[in-house]
């Protein structure tokens, strides 16, 4: 770890995200493979920046190809694979951009990481609000995703032919009380990206007008 580096003075959040005229947040997916939540978070994607609002995704093909390409699927690459996107969603919400993130992130516990980046003070301007941190919880039962396996990723790990599998193999840590909970197999990809968006709406997240609420559950 370096230990000769110090914070440079930059941009308060407050400053571009009033100039970009748009706040900056993460909205974090996760669900077990073929749950839907990459399909309903390019739904979303596509709906905000029609709206004229700055949203970028992150997932596996932009991910796991690039900055991760280094990490396998073993827990510790599991973790570090958070640990890094994470890292990397924290600075487009730093940006005033909407970062959308689509993986499995299994454990509850590198989830938490990624939320306490965002909750964080930045050294930079100590006075920064945190940035917001949505998790949405995109749940199906194991027996309907295994249906679905449009990759049959499934059916190798039932031969043996994928290790540490989540939901077969390795385990799946079901958030406690995500702020958005979709159940994939009871509603549509339109039905999912509206609650979503009534969700930021009711937070006041798609302005500059800031508002509480309590989460929300479909």
């Amino acid at each position: 770890m370096a230990t000769n580096i110090t914070w440079h003075p930059s941009l308060s959040r407050s400053e571009r995200q009033t100039n970009r005229k748009q706040r900056g947040f993460t909205l974090w997916f996760t669900g077990l493979s073929a749950s839907g939540k990459s399909t309903i978070a390019t739904a979303l994607e596509q709906h905000l920046l029609h709206l004229g609002l700055a949203a970028y995704r992150l997932d596996g093909d932009n991910v796991r190809f690039g900055l991760n390409k280094d990490l396998g699927f073993s827990e510790s690459d599991r973790n570090e694979n958070i640990r890094r996107i994470g890292e990397v969603a924290k600075l487009f919400a730093d940006s005033a951009t909407i970062a959308i993130t689509s993986f499995i992130s299994p454990y509850r516990k590198d989830r938490q990481v990624a939320r306490d980046l965002h909750a964080a003070k930045n050294p930079a301007n100590p006075d920064d609000e945190p940035l917001p941190f949505i998790e949405v919880f995109v749940d199906i039962p194991l027996e309907v995703a295994e249906q679905r396996d449009p990759k049959g990723l499934y059916k190798k790990a039932r031969e043996g032919k994928i290790p540490d599998f989540t939901g077969i193999s390795a385990p799946y840590e079901a958030p406690e009380s995500p702020e958005i909970h979709i159940r994939s197999d009871l509603k549509s990809v339109e039905e999912s990206v509206v609650a979503i968006v009534d969700y930021l709406n009711s937070k006041g997240l798609l302005n500059l007008n800031s508002s509480d609420g309590r989460g929300l559950e479909y």
